[in-house]
């Protein structure tokens, strides 16, 4: 499922990151990699603020949706 469907507070195993070859690059540099856990902390209208390798990042929900947990 992706990113954008978890519940607050739970601790997921990142599966597959999808996109162009620059986002998924990007997300990569973040920290979301497959096999990284991730917890989701806030969720607001599809935009996400998790837990990724001990530090808080936001992403919108077009980038959720690339993260297949």
């Amino acid at each position: 499922m992706p990113l954008s469907m978890a519940n607050i507070g739970e601790s997921l195993e990142i599966k597959k990151v999808g996109g162009k070859e620059e986002t998924r690059q990007f997300l990569a540099k973040l920290g979301f990699v497959a096999g990284s856990s991730v917890v989701v902390v806030s969720d607001i209208d599809g935009n996400m603020i998790v837990n990724v390798k001990d530090s808080r990042v936001a992403i919108g929900k077009d980038m959720a949706n690339k993260i297949v947990v």
